[in-house]
């Protein structure tokens, strides 16, 4: 079977994962989060960030030792069993389809919300095409977006802070009622945020040296966003208060049209909200394609979606698939439905990466099992506190991805019985 080439070096890795995280959730997640916790949104901030820094250490660890595509798919059948790995694989793809769907959506209601879906479902069709022409588009893409994001957001933080508009109180601990159910729900919320180092660790394959390049491209990319986050974050609670902020339906635009005054600054906002979210996509759809492609492998999906171009190295098949199950979501979804699910399924599917990392011999080993142990439990407990509907979602979709690959062994060993 073909294999995909090693083309993409540290820096490329790290803008896949980082316009994947500095993307549509930055823009999106501080109103249901604030809704969740009040003014204890950065306690929220944090726990989500400590768990998703056990996941990357994890992460990398695991890629180091199996740097191939799938990430936590290939890592947990490597490490536990083929039952592991497809829950693991089944959970990424859905749930990333799910979020996808939600993040054309956001790009969709900045750039025509009249037109939302039909501009969402474009944006999902270019951006798998660009995939499709070769990875190191996708790199390039991705670098020149989060390039663009990041000044734009780095130039909103610095005009806020000269405005003076940042006069109120970033952490009130009191001004909420959820307690810690509300603040860890925020964090699971949160969390959408920073499952962009995923898609570095997916492209495991296509990555030059990745026992070197794949830790360092995570774990540099993660604590950028960090940094990112923490100050936006403390920036929204201080202008708009942790009441306006929990009402908002675009936190980044209120926060430039309350600081800065005027409108330029909130289609200005718009603008870059709308780069973000498609940055985002790119990121994913590449990361979605890759996890598909190693699961049809292994003949835990559909055989064809192996299938890799002669002329570009890509996993057309894969992407296309993707992306017409993505629209599909688009047009019968609602994103802040898709965006709890989605958050669900990925701390599912980076439990399984702890546990399979737990599993690693010693000479794969170079971080203490408390890690894992403190990561696969921060998962489930941010998990199990997202809303009810996102949890049951979750474990159905699970349970129908187990059922109908019970189902395929079933018929593939009756095929294989000696007539």
């Amino acid at each position: 079977m073909s294999a995909l080439l090693r083309r993409i070096g540290t820096g490329q890795a790290m803008g896949i994962g980082l316009a994947s995280m500095v993307g549509a959730g930055v823009f999106y997640v501080w109103a249901p989060a604030a809704a969740a916790a009040g003014g204890a949104l950065l306690v929220g901030l944090v726990l989500a960030g400590i768990v998703a820094s056990l996941n990357a250490l994890s992460t990398a660890q695991l890629a180091m030792a199996h740097p191939v595509s799938g990430g936590a798919y290939a890592y947990g059948r490597a490490t536990i069993g083929p039952w592991t790995g497809f829950a693991a694989g089944w959970l990424f793809v859905c749930g990333k389809t799910a979020s996808v769907g939600a993040i054309a959506l956001i790009a969709g209601s900045y750039l025509w919300p009249e037109q939302a879906k039909p501009v969402a479902v474009a944006a999902v069709a270019v951006l798998a095409g660009v995939n499709a022409t070769g990875i190191r588009s996708t790199a390039r893409v991705s670098l020149v977006i989060v390039a663009v994001v990041g000044a734009g957001l780095v130039t909103l933080i610095g005009a806020t802070l000269l405005s003076g508009a940042a006069v109120g109180p970033v952490l009130e601990l009191g001004a909420t009622d959820a307690g810690w159910y509300g603040v860890l729900q925020s964090a699971g919320l949160l969390f959408f945020c920073f499952a962009g180092y995923a898609r570095m660790a997916t492209l495991g394959e296509e990555v030059r040296d990745p026992r070197r390049t794949l830790p360092r491209a995570i774990i540099s990319a993660l604590a950028i966003a960090l940094a990112l986050y923490a100050t936006i974050g403390a920036l929204c609670l201080s202008v708009l208060g942790p009441d306006g902020l929990a009402v908002s339906a675009s936190p980044i635009a209120d926060l430039a049209a309350v600081a800065l005054g005027g409108t330029g600054w909130a289609v200005v906002v718009g603008a870059v909200a709308a780069l973000a979210s498609l940055g985002s996509l790119i990121g994913i759809l590449a990361g979605l394609s890759r996890t598909s492609l190693a699961m049809a492998r292994e003949g835990d999906l559909p055989g064809a979606l192996g299938r890799i171009s002669t002329r570009t190295s890509a996993p057309v098949v894969a992407e296309a698939s993707v992306a017409l199950i993505a629209i599909a979501a688009v047009v019968l979804l609602d994103p802040r439905q898709l965006v709890g699910f989605s958050a669900c399924a990925v701390l599912g599917y980076y439990a399984i990466a702890h546990a399979s990392a737990l599993r690693q011999p010693r000479s794969e080993r170079w971080l203490p099992r408390a890690v894992q142990w403190i990561g696969l439990a921060g998962c489930l407990l941010l998990a199990l506190t997202l809303p009810w509907q996102a949890v049951v979602g979750a474990v159905v979709v699970l349970a129908v991805g187990l059922g109908a690959r019970s189902l395929s062994v079933m018929m593939r060993r009756r095929e294989a019985a000696p007539k």
